[in-house]
This record gives C-alpha cells, structure tokens and sequence, in this order.
C-alpha cells in the first residue's frame, strides 16, 4: 500500500482564525483510493521552514501533495521553494499566461501585473487546469516521487484534484484498499469507552484503532486495510460488531452522524415533533436541531426563557415555583418541558436551565450545574449535569446532553 504526506502552506493557517480543511478532505479521498496519510504539517510563509519541510518529505514518502501558496502576492512562496528544492528553474509558459489573461479580460477585469508569476512552472512539471481561479496546480514527477501543488481555497482545489490528481494516483495506490468507519459514544468518558473495549481492538492490528474525545463526544476510528472493498468491510464488520456489543446503547452514531442527525432520523422514523425551552443555552440547542436539512418535518418551536419573569409569561412557569427552588432546579426544568409542549403541541418538550458561568455559582449551585427536563405525552423526567469548562464549552456539553437524554427517553 503507497502512502502520502500533506503539507498545508500559508501563514494565516498558524493564527485562530483559519483551519486546515484541505487536509482533513485530502485525507479522505486518498484513503477511498488506499493511499494511507503518515504525516500532515502545517507550514507558514517562511522560505527556510518550507524548503526543510519539502526535502524531509520528499525523502521519506512517495507521494507529497501541498496546498496553498501558488497565488500572485510576495508572500505565495511554494512555486520558488519547489524550484529550489528540485532544481528545476521556473519557466514562463505562454500558454498558461494568454489562459489567466483570459480569465481576467472575461470578467471585464485587467490583469495586475504580479499574477504572470502565477504562470511560472518549474521545467519539466505539468500544469494543471484551474476551472475556478488563476492558480494552476502543478505536478512533478521527481525520481520515484510524486509532487503535486494543489492551490488553497477549497473551491479551486477540490475540483482540480477530481478531475486531475486522482486519475493520477489511481494506479499508484497498489492492490489495497483501505475503509474506514466512524462510532460516536455519548454519555461516557474516553477512559471509560477504552477500558471496555481495549480487550477487543488490541487483539487486531487490522483494523486500527483510534479514540479521540472531540470536545462533546467519544470519537471511535477504525482503519482496514484489504485487498478489495469487501474483504475490508468484513474486517470492519468483524471488530465494529464487538465493539457495538460492549457498548450498547451508548454509541448513537454508527457511520459518523452528529447526534442532532440522528435525533432528527429518529424523529422523522416516528413522526414525532419536537419544541425546546431555553434559558443558559441561549438558543444552541434550537439551532443544533435546525442544522440539519429537513427538520421542519419535526422541528416545530424554540423559545429562550432567559428571564425568571420570561419562564412564567412563555412557558406558563409558575413564580412560585421558581421562587420555592430557584430557576436553576429540576423542578423549573420538567415545568418548561411541559410547557414548551403544550405550548407548540408537540410530542416532546425540552426544557434547559443551569448556570453556564464564569459568575453566578454557588457552594450548593455551581458553575457548570445544568438540569435538562423532557416531556412526553406518558413521561416527565429530568437529569442533573455537572458540566465542565467555560461557559461556551458548557452551553454546548449542556446542548449535547439534551440531544441525548431525547433519544435515550424517546426515540431507542
């Protein structure tokens, strides 16, 4: 089985505000073909960081597929560092320039002077068509190595590596196949889902496994490498199947759905309706619901009750109530629940109170303290939460943890 390396160029991917996307699809698209990803770096806009990056992968795998950085500003480094490292000097390609003007003149736009770098090519590479931008990828063939630039933004890159790359590296990708599939565990710890089943999966070295807590959840990622599609899914099939067994209930996602997705899958299946009754979540758990496409069919109301006086006059809480146990009481999360439901009509009602920090928390009410309370046509119930972390990492533990106690309480 050939493998590949990754490498994401571009400053702006080392700051908050921007993430490598490119990689994480890359990856999946190599994978589809049976080309396994050992490495993926993220590089600045830094011409030594970049050349020492290029040659330790040029050294150590077959394929090496860069994006970013092929645009016309001073920064755009990776066309002359790639030169540098192959020795190849960059040569204009008329061709390709008349192509870029074109695209420029077609929008009634003039061309700036700096985008005929975008037209250099180091001698002997191919150039690959860009549809959607004026950066061409570009491909060199270096030794027994492949080179491929592929441009940032995703809009240009995924296409261009559909139509030329992966026609390139179909061959390359040997007689194996590797398949992948994704578990999502709610309502445990990642110490707790390894102690179950490590007996299980260390019995194999194919598939692979891999845990990761992402935040919210317990990712499971198993990896089989086979010589066909099928044989790879039995494999899967094979160690997939125990796992589901020892964890029962608790794995809600079998191909990777979010939990939302499959709250709202269960809920069409059913032909339940569903409402919610917001306070320290601020509406998150609505627009959790609302992300996914379709959810009007089962999505009828949300309402954020921040105030005491809001849970009274919305949701038909009494204020004595409130005023017996606090707004923050299990007893105020059951009455919104109900009455969210009886106020849109619905099958269920979620109700959500709790103290989402960094102030408010007492000795007996902390930070972190949330109760959740769902209301069926036959049940009422609640659960108490301790969530950890700030306040936007508790607002959506606190969303989590309603999702799941809906499809615990109604939709198994």
């Amino acid at each position: 089985m050939s493998h590949a390396e990754i490498i994401a160029i571009g400053s702006e991917l080392l700051t908050p505000f921007r993430s490598d996307t490119n990689s994480l699809w890359l990856t999946a698209e190599l994978n589809a073909l049976g080309i396994a990803v050992r490495r993926k770096t993220v590089v600045g806009d830094d011409e030594l960081f970049l050349e020492e990056t290029l040659r330790d992968a040029l050294r150590n795998s077959p394929i090496v597929i860069t994006t970013g950085g092929l645009g016309p500003t001073e920064d755009d480094i990776t066309r002359k560092v790639v030169a540098r490292v192959t020795q190849r000097p960059l040569v204009l390609q008329p061709e390709l320039l008349d192509r870029i003007r074109h695209q420029f003149e077609s929008r009634g736009l003039k061309m700036a002077p700096n985008n005929e770098r975008q037209a250099l090519v180091p001698r002997d590479a191919e150039a690959l068509r860009n549809e959607y931008g004026t950066a061409p990828g570009i491909v060199i063939a270096e030794g027994d190595r492949l080179l491929i630039l592929l441009p940032g933004p995703p809009r240009e890159m995924r296409p261009m590596f559909t139509a030329y790359v992966r026609p390139k590296l179909t061959p390359l990708a040997g007689s194996a196949r590797l398949r992948t599939r994704t578990l999502r565990v709610a309502g445990m710890g990642e110490s707790q889902v390894d102690d179950l089943i490590a007996p299980i999966y260390t019995r194999y070295t194919n598939p692979t496994t891999t845990i990761l807590f992402n935040n919210t959840e317990v990712e499971l990622h198993f990896t089989a490498s086979a010589p066909s599609d099928a044989e790879a899914e039995a494999l899967l099939d094979e160690v997939v199947g125990q796992v589901e067994e020892v964890l029962g209930v608790n794995v809600f996602s079998h191909r990777g759905e979010t939990l939302e997705q499959i709250v709202g899958l269960r809920l069409t299946l059913k032909g339940y309706t569903i409402a919610t009754a917001e306070s320290c979540t601020g509406g998150l758990l609505s627009k959790r619901l609302t992300d996914v496409p379709g959810s009007s069919k089962y999505f009828l109301e949300g309402v954020i009750a921040y105030a005491n006086e809001a849970k009274t006059r919305l949701l038909g809480v009494p204020a004595e109530l409130i005023a017996e146990h606090g707004a923050v009481s299990a007893e105020v999360a059951e009455a919104m629940a109900t009455g969210i439901k009886a106020r849109a009509g619905t099958t269920i009602g979620v109700g959500i109170t709790g103290i989402a920090g960094p102030d408010g928390g007492t000795d007996e009410k902390p930070v972190g303290l949330v109760y959740v309370g769902v209301a069926g046509d036959f049940i009422v119930t609640h659960r108490k939460f301790i969530l950890p972390g700030d306040r936007d990492r508790i607002r959506h533990l606190a969303s989590q943890v309603a999702l799941d106690l809906v499809r615990r309480t109604f939709l198994l």
